[in-house]
């Protein structure tokens, strides 16, 4: 399985844009993914096209009533599975806690139903909060990117994941992959460059080789309910996260595909 995790603990660094991205790159090579979408606010579900007509239309369902998690999928652009948000999501931390058994609930039910192969990836996007629904993405994850806008304050923010990363690993007995991606990069500006020696200070070749610029074509396509590859196909961002996606493949951070070349 590639159980793919977007996450940060800051908001506005590109966390939907990248969970969208990924997927919307890998349909295009014929991957056909699934995009789970935990965060309430429901940008990425949103911007598919994909509407949520209350919470049992969504994971909510799987905490309080077992429901399968295919039944949640709903066909989105680009060959996309999307399992949406609603707002009821943000429910889920009063409701159930934060016990070993529901932070692995999404986990379980992936595993279980095995949902999620060499052909269909899962990618999933998370809210700006360490809560019940970021700690079950981080649980059922093969592998975590943390997008990091190139500022200080998102910088802190990366350190800070690096730590609950650490603590969290006695609990889930192994070491989560993850890649650090530098977003809204702007070469022009000395503050990118000096956010980008920091997290390779401290990441190493955690930080990926690939930075997303800023890019007015990215920052426009959720208006338009459109991926940047539908929106703008030729423009820096459909380029950049064109070749975000062939690094992840080429150091086998993602998968490729069992019998098939990318």
């Amino acid at each position: 399985m590639t159980i793919v995790t977007i996450f940060n603990q800051k908001g506005g660094v590109g966390k939907t844009t990248t969970a969208l991205s990924l997927a919307a790159t890998l349909a295009l090579r014929g991957r056909m993914p699934y995009a789970i979408d935990l965060d309430p606010q429901a940008h990425l579900s949103s911007i598919a096209d994909v509407t949520a007509a209350s919470g049992d239309d969504t994971v909510l369902s799987l905490f309080q009533r077992n429901r399968a998690l295919r039944e949640l999928v709903q066909d989105a652009i680009n060959g996309i599975g999307v399992i949406p948000s609603h707002m009821e999501l943000s429910k889920v931390d009063t409701l159930f806690g934060k016990g070993y058994n529901v932070v692995n609930r999404l986990n379980t039910a992936l595993r279980t139903e095995k949902f999620g192969d060499h052909e269909r990836p899962v990618i999933i996007d998370c809210s700006p909060m360490i809560g019940v629904l970021s700690l079950n993405a981080i649980f059922a994850s093969d592998c975590l990117i943390v997008p990091i806008s190139a500022d200080h304050l998102s910088a802190k923010a990366a350190f800070s994941i690096e730590k609950t990363l650490k603590a969290l690993e006695p609990v889930l007995k192994r070491r989560v992959k993850r890649r650090y991606l530098l977003t809204r990069f702007d070469g022009r500006r000395g503050m990118a460059w000096d956010v980008l020696r920091m997290l390779e200070e401290k990441f190493g070749e955690e930080v990926c080789r690939t930075r997303i610029a800023e890019n007015v074509s990215l920052a426009e396509s959720p208006a338009y309910n459109k991926t940047i590859f539908e929106y703008a196909p030729s423009s820096r961002g459909a380029h950049d996260y064109d070749e975000l996606i062939e690094e992840l493949l080429a150091d086998g951070f993602i998968e490729r595909r069992a019998s098939l070349r990318d």
